[in-house]
């Protein structure tokens, strides 16, 4: 778990979805939320991509403000233990060929130095591919690997096969980045009828406008945003 003295280093974005933004969806909609109504026992709360490689010091891809939302994730999984609620840890795997080369994002949209760098970085087995010390993870609890930002993208992971076996019917969506992985993730777990939720403080981006402007999106369109202290609030059993 995260030490007091760890936690006092931590930043977390300042920025939050605009009140404009939620009034807008409110008009819309006629509601301030999406979903009303939440079965921890078919719901499943999915952290993406907190590895060393984009959490720790010093990872290639490192996002700094993904360190201070640990606390906030693992708040959400000792919640979600309590609950008897379902927790998948989520980690970007490539290789340096096949499928998990994905040659269409490393070699159109990253320098090939780069490119090589960030698909060993991320191979099993490797430091980076490691998730972050200070993450909670439990021994027994679900770890899915994937090779695409989503990971409900069309074979890039069993994701959602897991989750259908299991019941499941509602996602809460954490990690880094908010606006890549995470919010690839979350839209596509709405394309697939699940009930979505992107929690607003349990997920980072590199800077305040990506972040915000990832959930004011997906809030409009996609589906709910929450903070970790509303996530809880609704999870908690009564």
């Amino acid at each position: 778990m995260v030490t007091n003295s760890y936690a006092k280093l931590l930043i977390m974005h300042e920025a939050s979805v605009p009140d404009e933004v939620r009034s807008a969806v409110v008009e819309r909609r006629g509601r301030s939320h999406a979903f009303e109504g939440y079965d921890p026992v078919s719901s499943a709360l999915i952290i993406v991509d907190m590895q060393n490689h984009f959490v720790a010091e010093g990872g290639l891809s490192e996002v700094p403000v993904a360190r201070g939302i640990v606390t906030n994730i693992n708040a959400l999984v000792e919640t979600f233990r309590a609950a008897a609620g379902t927790i998948v840890w989520i980690r970007s795997t490539m290789s340096m060929e096949g499928r998990g080369a994905w040659p269409m994002f490393f070699e159109n949209f990253i320098a090939p130095e780069k490119a090589r760098d960030a698909r060993a970085g991320l191979m099993a087995g490797t430091w980076g591919h490691e998730f972050f010390a200070e993450l909670d993870v439990g021994s027994d609890e679900l770890v899915i690997d994937k090779d695409r930002f989503s990971a409900f993208s069309p074979g890039a992971s069993n994701l959602d096969d897991t989750l259908k076996a299991r019941g499941i019917d509602t996602v809460f969506v954490t990690g880094t980045m908010t606006n890549v992985c995470c919010d690839s993730t979350a839209r596509d777990a709405m394309m697939l009828d699940y009930r979505a939720v992107m929690v607003e403080d349990a997920n980072a981006a590199r800077s305040d406008e990506a972040h915000v402007g990832a959930l004011s999106t997906f809030l409009s369109v996609f589906g709910d945003v929450l903070t970790t202290r509303e996530a809880i609030g609704v999870l908690q059993v009564k």
